[in-house]
Formats: C-alpha cells, sequence, structure tokens
C-alpha cells in the first residue's frame, strides 16, 4: 500500500502589492494560520521575519534578546542602511529611543518622560481643542467647494504637527517649515528622489539650531525641558537632544494623523457605530469615545508594523528558529486582530472594554506619547462628529488610496462632504 500523497501546503499571500495596502487584514490573517512567525523579503530587498499572532506578538516586543540597535543587524551590502528611518544615519539622528537599548534607553527614556508627564498633557488638552477648532473652521471658511474637504490634508495631518511643534517649542512663525518638511517625510516615496533625507537634514539643522537658541534662552516647552532636564548630574548631549526632539516629532506625528484618518474613515464606514457614538457624545458622555478610540487604534491602527527588532542570539519565537543577526518586524495589524485574544475582530465595536491591543507597542519601548495621542485622537473625532454631524464620504471605499511605505499604515486622502453650518 502507498502512503497518500500529501497536499501541497498553500502559498503564501502576496505582501506588500498595492492591493495588500488597501486591505492587508486577509493575508495576515492567512499568515496567522499557517506561517505565524514568516520569512520574507522586503520592498527594499532586507529579508525579515513578520510575527503575526497576539501572544508571539507580545512575547517578542518584551524580549530583550531582540535589540532595536541596527548595528546588531547581520546585513548584507545590500540592505546597508535600509532598515531605519531615510536620512537618520547621515543626519547624525540616530540616538533615538526607537533605535537604542539599556542602559542608555533607560537613561534618556527617564529624561524625557520628565519633559512628557500626563500632567503636562492634560495642561495641554485647551490647546489642542483650540488647534481642532482652528483647522476646522478654515475648511468650513473656504470660499471655494464648500461643504468639502479632505480631512488628511486639512485637518488630520496639521492637528498633529501644530501640536507637537507647540509641545516641543517650536516658535509659530517656524511651524509651516515643519509642516513642509513632515509633509514629505509622509510621502513615502510619492515626492522627490532623495526628498524624505533631504528633508530629515533640513529639519535635524533647524533642531541643532533651536537647541543652542534654548540654552541661552529656556521657555517652558519640551526642547527646554529636555536641555533642563539631568539624569544623575548626566546632560543630554546635543546630538542626543536632537535625536529626541526629532524622534518625538516624526513618532508622534504620523501615527497621529493616521489614527485620525483611520478612525474617521472607520467611523464613516461603520454608520450603526458611528451613531453610537454621536448619540452617546450628543448626552454629555465620554466613556464611548474613550473605548472608541482604543478599539479604533485595534482595528485599523495607525502602526501596521512594530519598528526594526534584531536577534542578538539565536532564539525560537512561536516555534521558529531565528538566527542572530536577523531582523524581526512585529505585525502589529495582525496582532490586534488575531482571533485567539480578540472575540470577532473583524468586528468594529466601540463599546469594546477586554481590549489589550498592541497599537503603542509594549514593554520598555510603549510609546511615550500615547497619552498625547489618546488626547489628539479623541478631540479631533468628538469634534469632527460634534460640529460636521452629516459628515460622509465624498467618494467610493474602493477609490481612496493608500499610502506605500513599510511601518505606517494612513490614507493618502480623505475626501467627505457635510452640510456647512448656517452663518
Amino acid at each position: 500500500m502507498h502512503d497518500q500523497p500529501q497536499p501541497a501546503p498553500p502559498t503564501a499571500p502576496d505582501l506588500f502589492t498595492w492591493e495588500f495596502a488597501s486591505n492587508p487584514y486577509p493575508a495576515y490573517a492567512w499568515l496567522r494560520e499557517h506561517a505565524p512567525v514568516h520569512r520574507t523579503t522586503l520592498p527594499s530587498g532586507v529579508e525579515a521575519w513578520l510575527v503575526t499572532r497576539y501572544a508571539d506578538a507580545r512575547q517578542a516586543l518584551a524580549d530583550q534578546r531582540l535589540s532595536k540597535n541596527p548595528a546588531h543587524h547581520d546585513e548584507p551590502a545590500h540592505a546597508k542602511g535600509k532598515t531605519g528611518i531615510p536620512g537618520e544615519r547621515k543626519a547624525e539622528l540616530m540616538t533615538h529611543l526607537l533605535n537604542i537599548d539599556p542602559p542608555d534607553h533607560t537613561r534618556l527614556r527617564r529624561l524625557v518622560s520628565k519633559a512628557f508627564t500626563p500632567r503636562r498633557v492634560a495642561e495641554f488638552a485647551p490647546r489642542v481643542q483650540e488647534l481642532t477648532d482652528q483647522l476646522i473652521d478654515a475648511f468650513l471658511d473656504k470660499p471655494e467647494e464648500q461643504g468639502t474637504a479632505d480631512l488628511i490634508h486639512e485637518f488630520a495631518f496639521p492637528l498633529p504637527i501644530y501640536a507637537i511643534c507647540d509641545l516641543l517649542g517650536v516658535p509659530r512663525e517656524d511651524q509651516d517649515d515643519f509642516r513642509d518638511w513632515a509633509g514629505m517625510m509622509i510621502r513615502h516615496g510619492g515626492g522627490p528622489r532623495g526628498g524624505v533625507a533631504r528633508s530629515v537634514k533640513k529639519m535635524r539643522g533647524y533642531l541643532a539650531e533651536l537647541i543652542h537658541r534654548k540654552r541661552s534662552d529656556p521657555g517652558d516647552d519640551l526642547i527646554s525641558g529636555l536641555i533642563r532636564a539631568s539624569d544623575h548630574g548626566e546632560h543630554l548631549t546635543e546630538n542626543e537632544a536632537a535625536a529626541m526632539a526629532f524622534i518625538l516629532l516624526f513618532a508622534g506625528f504620523e501615527t497621529t494623523v493616521n489614527l485620525i484618518g483611520n478612525g474617521t474613515y472607520a467611523l464613516l464606514t461603520h454608520p450603526e457605530q458611528r451613531a453610537r457614538l454621536q448619540q452617546s457624545l450628543a448626552a454629555g458622555d465620554t466613556g464611548l469615545l474613550e473605548t472608541g478610540v482604543e478599539e479604533l487604534l485595534r482595528f485599523d491602527g495607525p502602526v501596521e508594523l512594530a519598528t526594526w527588532r534584531f536577534a542578538t542570539e539565536p532564539l525560537r519565537i512561536g516555534g521558529q528558529d531565528i538566527a542572530a543577526g536577523d531582523p524581526v518586524l512585529v505585525v502589529l495589524a495582525a496582532a490586534d486582530r488575531d482571533p485567539a485574544r480578540f472575540p470577532d475582530p473583524d468586528l468594529l465595536d466601540l463599546s469594546r472594554t477586554d481590549n489589550q491591543h498592541l497599537g503603542y507597542g509594549h514593554g520598555i519601548h510603549y510609546c511615550l506619547g500615547a497619552p498625547l495621542a489618546r488626547l489628539e485622537g479623541q478631540t479631533a473625532l468628538a469634534t469632527l462628529l460634534r460640529r460636521l454631524p452629516d459628515l460622509q464620504l465624498a467618494v467610493d471605499p474602493e477609490e481612496l488610496r493608500w499610502r506605500g511605505g513599510l511601518i505606517m499604515r494612513g490614507l493618502r486622502t480623505l475626501p467627505v462632504t457635510f452640510t456647512p453650518p448656517a452663518r
């Protein structure tokens, strides 16, 4: 009697195509089931492991054998410099929280957290509300195309830029320059070749000059706080302060653009959930807004893959052997829809309470700016729904385009229509 031939294993779905970018969740479901720790070649040519199940993801995010320092990457020549933010190596901006391990990480994070406390964020709430209302006023007052807006370019994009500039202490007259540089960074290949690296270089030069000015004339802002803060007598070096300001801007802005953009899009395409939220806000209740923003982070969060990690020694994740020097990318978007952790994970439920999503990471690299992002997300969504109650998508969802790029997940545009309030 012959052995029955075994069926060939199903082939992995195509990753990182335009179709995948529009809706990566079916591909991630396949990986969770068939290849939960999957080796793939990224669009840059770098080979990396993708971790897709919740339990494995949570373990990997907290595993100290996975270093954030690119020096641990056993990188072939063709992969040189392709694992971080474009231009950060040349601009000497590598010594930031996303690229370092303890003890330097512990020291720098302690310094920054002094200048970034929940109390400070709470004090900032009126300014976030003011910025939100000003941006909505601006597109309501457009003489042309009344009752229309692109909520990415006119709202979700400028709000966190101006907020983080205010927090850092960038003078108002310089904030539009920051907006331009950030706009280049967010295009992910949609702009001129080398444009991201050039913007990073300009931002680096500006931050060095700003730090220099604030050393002699400090204010009540984050950069002044970084300069003043010292840890066991150690001050931040100028490079560390510039890198820190850069990563707070970089990490603190695009994530919030996508939180507001993806969150608004999810509400507009789930009318029954949006109606629930509008009713609770009208009744003066913020409970559903708070659980709702957490659910929007889980359901279609702003960060698709956690930033790079590199194995410092051979290890196993989810039964898979990982070699020393291999890059590991934790797929937050896949982990946060793992049915082993979240009942009905593809269902948007704004009142979901058992929601330990990984949208802000986990472990020592848990997002320092999470309180600010929550504040901005809650303020932006609540104000939009309150002031523009009949907000609608202006195009078919199939027509929307998602930005390319490995780490972040966000829309290029979000055209909407609404009834302009009577003047």
